[in-house]
Formats: C-alpha cells, sequence, structure tokens
C-alpha cells in the first residue's frame, strides 16, 4: 500500500511539474561607434512542457530589460521669490541605468501587486534603495520624480502590450535601446505567468559596449582621469578663444 502511495504521489508530482522557459535574443552584444541613434532589440523564445511538447495552457510573458545600477543623485527644485534653485535632494544607491518591462497584458491584469513588487514587474514597482534614513513619503516623491525623468529621456518604458503570442507556444517581443544608453552588462528577465503565478523564468545577456574612437576616450578618462579632466578643459579654453575671435572678426 505504501510502495502504490508513493508511485501514485510521484505520477501526480510530475504531471504538475512547471512548465521550461526558452528564450533568446536577436543579438548579445551591441557595439556603441559614432553616430549610434540606438538600436532595436527581439527578445523571443518558446515555453514547452515537461515532456518536451508545447502549449496546452493560457499564460502571459513579461519581459523586463535592465541596464547596469548606477548610484543618483535626485534634486528637487522649489521656487523662492519667483527664482527656481534646488531645495530637497536625496541619493539612491541602485538605480538601473535603462529599465523597460513588455507584457502581453497590462500587469495588474496579470498578477497582484505582492508578486509584482516581488519581481519588480512595472515602473511602479522598480525597487530604488535610498541612502540614509528618509522618509517613506518623501522616498516615495522622489522615486516618482526619478521614474518621470527617466521616462522623458527614454532610459525607462512599459508597454502593456509589447509581447505577441503564437498559438501558446512561442513569444516575442521588441525593445528600443536609445542612443543615450550606457555601456555594460544588460539583464533580459523572461516571466511565463499562469493565472498570477510566475510558473517560470529565464535570464540573459546583453553586452553594450563602446568601438572605435569612442572606445579609446572611454578608456583614456577611466585610466588617465586627471589628464582627461585637464585636456577637457584646454579644449574648452581653446574652442571659446576660437569662437571669440571669430566673432571680432565679423
Amino acid at each position: 500500500m505504501r510502495v502504490l502511495f508513493l508511485l501514485l504521489a510521484f505520477f501526480a508530482l510530475t504531471a504538475q511539474r512547471d512548465p521550461i522557459l526558452v528564450p533568446e535574443i536577436s543579438q548579445h552584444e551591441i557595439q556603441v561607434r559614432q553616430g549610434f541613434t540606438g538600436q532595436e532589440l527581439l527578445l523571443f523564445g518558446a515555453i514547452l512542457e515537461p515532456d518536451g511538447t508545447g502549449g496546452g495552457r493560457d499564460y502571459d510573458i513579461v519581459v523586463v530589460l535592465k541596464g547596469p545600477t548606477e548610484a543618483v543623485e535626485v534634486r528637487e527644485k522649489a521656487r523662492v521669490a519667483g527664482i527656481w534653485i534646488n531645495a530637497d535632494n536625496t541619493a539612491f544607491r541602485s538605480a538601473p541605468s535603462y529599465y523597460s518591462v513588455v507584457s502581453s497584458r497590462p500587469i495588474a491584469e496579470i498578477v497582484d501587486a505582492k508578486t509584482a513588487a516581488i519581481y519588480e514587474l512595472g515602473l511602479d514597482w522598480l525597487q530604488l534603495s535610498p541612502i540614509g534614513v528618509i522618509d517613506l513619503e518623501e522616498q516615495a516623491r522622489f522615486s516618482a520624480g526619478l521614474v518621470d525623468l527617466r521616462k522623458r529621456q527614454g532610459l525607462y518604458q512599459q508597454v502593456d502590450d509589447g509581447v505577441r503570442i503564437s498559438e501558446q507556444v512561442l513569444y516575442q517581443a521588441r525593445i528600443q535601446l536609445p542612443s543615450s544608453v550606457q555601456t555594460g552588462t544588460y539583464t533580459a528577465e523572461t516571466f511565463a505567468i499562469i493565472r498570477g503565478r510566475v510558473i517560470a523564468s529565464a535570464t540573459a545577456k546583453v553586452e553594450v559596449r563602446k568601438v572605435g574612437f569612442e572606445r579609446l576616450v572611454e578608456v583614456f578618462a577611466h585610466q588617465q582621469s586627471l589628464l582627461y579632466g585637464l585636456l577637457a578643459v584646454a579644449v574648452s579654453i581653446l574652442m571659446g578663444w576660437i569662437a571669440g575671435r571669430l566673432f571680432a572678426l565679423v
């Protein structure tokens, strides 16, 4: 009887195993050259059942693409005596330099608030770590300000119908990287969700790096920062002097 029970339990667990997510990305390296105007990435893949077949269950797909994290300081302007000046400010320890989330339906229709917060699904649930002690209401205000600023810069985006699913097997999503993206390692994480539960996830990497003259300037700026700064000041002074001479001749 005990052996029969164990066999039944084994087959039940086998039958309920979660599917496997097989993701891919159109290119794993993006080269930033002079005149770089941005790049569109195609993220695609398939969801397979444990027996190797595809489809059979309705699911949603959410894809999150994150750039390297960075420390950032946010300043809030206030109008004093008719003049706009910097007032309050706060600093965040690890804000993603780029963040994009695309989904097959609006996030609120796919998962509840708790699940969205755990997996950072959506701009409303992006976790920004403030430096030091900060009031929760103030933190929310500065976080919203940073998100709004980077949305206007094209660095943060959320598309609620950006994933296409075919026959409940294949999916694809397109994400646009702007020309101002930072170099570094980008992480594309794909989530398969059924009835509000994340049943599978997978990660792919994209390297964004400068090549050519831009790469030489970047390396020089990091390895010889003092000399780079002095040269930048000298070039600025020279360009100002040349501009002054040209206007004087007019």
